[in-house]
């Protein structure tokens, strides 16, 4: 008596019988783009931390409600006359109902003033970033796609723009407008100011880059397929050119928005930013240089907040170039 033979012929079947059958999806350039952005732990972490960073930004004042923070609650018990103003005790007096210290000569809580400085900071950045890609995607989609005399006219103002001595620029109008200006007095005046000064004089960075991206992208087949099918110009702009510009200017916003926070620090350093008594980390900083030696901690707080933001963005820009370019490794 024989016992069947079993053919391998029919292996193959009887396994694709009893296993499901896997489907084979694709993905979408967004879900590739995010697929490497998760694989650089670099640039999660600082995506992490500007997300808490706009959080605490956002909600500042009801944090401050919350914890009963006042950023200009003055605290003179806890001052020693005997040595000039200095906060008492070790590190700029540290403790549980002041973790980062107090500020010398007044005694305001370090902590709240720096949670009030945020809002102001990332407000400016956001807002000057804002209008200088405003200004440099639409003079520089246009200067790339027309060319002619309109990329010679748009290109020779750019050059003009970047000639400019920006900060002393920067500096004088800030300075001249203190006072009041277009119905506007007090910190809406300065954070106002701010915004104008440094978003529509760094319009140019951006109005080159895309400029270049249009140059490459106008000469694709899309594009010309488009103007086939009768589209004018204004259409192809906006809708053929500027979806495919995303990557860039979403890239370069992130690395322009530090640029602004050091530029809106360093004008409140120089005392023609934000204002006393509205607190701003360049602002704090000024005040540190006259105790920086007898109370180190009054300058470390504001400069360590300068810097984890500025790092933050930074290495979100650098996650999202590499993941956002298809070339890169």
């Amino acid at each position: 008596m024989t016992a069947p033979i079993k053919t391998a012929g029919n292996a193959p079947e009887a396994d694709a019988a009893a296993s499901p059958a896997k489907r084979i999806e694709g993905r979408s350039l967004g879900q590739i783009a995010w697929t490497r952005f998760k694989r650089d732990k670099a640039a999660v972490a600082g995506g992490v931390v500007v997300i808490l960073l706009i959080l605490l930004a956002v909600l500042a004042k009801p944090i401050e409600s919350v914890f009963g923070l006042d950023p200009d609650a003055l605290n003179q018990d806890l001052l020693d006359a005997n040595l000039g103003g200095l906060p008492l005790g070790d590190w700029g007096g540290m403790s549980w109902d002041h973790p980062l210290g107090l500020d010398p000569l007044q005694g305001r809580d370090l902590l709240a003033r720096v949670i009030e400085g945020s809002w102001v900071s990332l407000l400016v950045a956001f807002g000057a970033t804002l209008l200088s890609n405003t200004i440099g995607v639409v003079l520089g989609v246009m200067a790339g796609y027309y060319g002619g005399w309109v990329d010679t006219l748009i290109s020779r103002v750019m050059d003009v723009f970047l000639a400019f001595p920006l900060l002393l620029f920067a500096i004088a109008i800030s300075a001249s407008l203190q006072g009041g200006a277009f119905g506007l007095h007090g910190l809406p005046l300065h954070i106002g100011v701010l915004i104008f000064v440094i978003g529509f004089f760094n319009w140019p960075y951006m109005g080159r880059i895309v400029r270049g991206q249009t140059l490459s992208l106008r000469e694709r087949e899309f594009v010309y397929a488009a103007r086939s099918l009768g589209a004018r110009g204004p259409f192809i702009l906006f809708k053929e050119l500027l979806p495919n510009l995303v990557g860039p200017i979403l890239v370069y916003s992130t690395l322009l928005i530090p640029t602004n926070i050091l530029f809106e620090a360093g004008l409140s350093f120089l005392g023609v930013g934000i204002q006393a008594p509205q607190a701003s980390w360049g602002g704090m900083l000024n005040d540190a240089i006259k105790y920086y030696q007898v109370d180190p901690q009054y300058m470390v707080v504001p400069g360590l907040a300068i810097f984890l933001t500025v790092l933050a963005f930074n290495l979100l820009g650098d996650g999202l170039r590499d993941a956002l370019d298809p070339k890169s490794n």
